[in-house]
């Protein structure tokens, strides 16, 4: 038989579980830095590259994680010079507004403390 205390404890774990499974999918250090970059707009990969400060394989990588998860789309530009451009898709948008969240909690929390990626 459960005790309140287990079942306080089990109904933490079962509401923590939206929470841990979203950390798995964006949480990684690339994820972010990729899914807040593109926050400001469409971007080619190498500047991703260079905003992020991921090498190229590893941005290559992320980009096709997050592009499978369905928070990123890739457009093909054919005219010369040929152009990969990414964006966020209105999945990756909806992101937005938790992005600003945890800097206001960073802003609260973290000050004075290294902010960098």
């Amino acid at each position: 038989m459960a005790t309140p205390q287990s079942q306080n404890s089990s109904e933490r774990q079962e509401e923590a579980c939206p929470v841990v499974e979203s950390i798995e999918q964006i949480g990684s250090q690339w994820r972010l830095a990729v899914l807040h970059t593109l926050l400001e707009g469409e971007h080619r990969f190498n500047e991703l590259k260079r905003e992020t400060g991921a090498n190229a394989r590893t941005l290559s990588r992320v980009l096709d994680d997050l592009g499978e998860m369905g928070f990123v789309e890739r457009r093909l530009e054919e005219d010369a010079p040929i152009a990969t451009y990414y964006s966020l898709t209105e999945k990756g948008e909806s992101l937005e507004p938790v992005f600003a969240e945890i800097s206001c909690w960073a802003d609260s929390w973290l000050e004075g403390e290294a902010l960098e990626p």
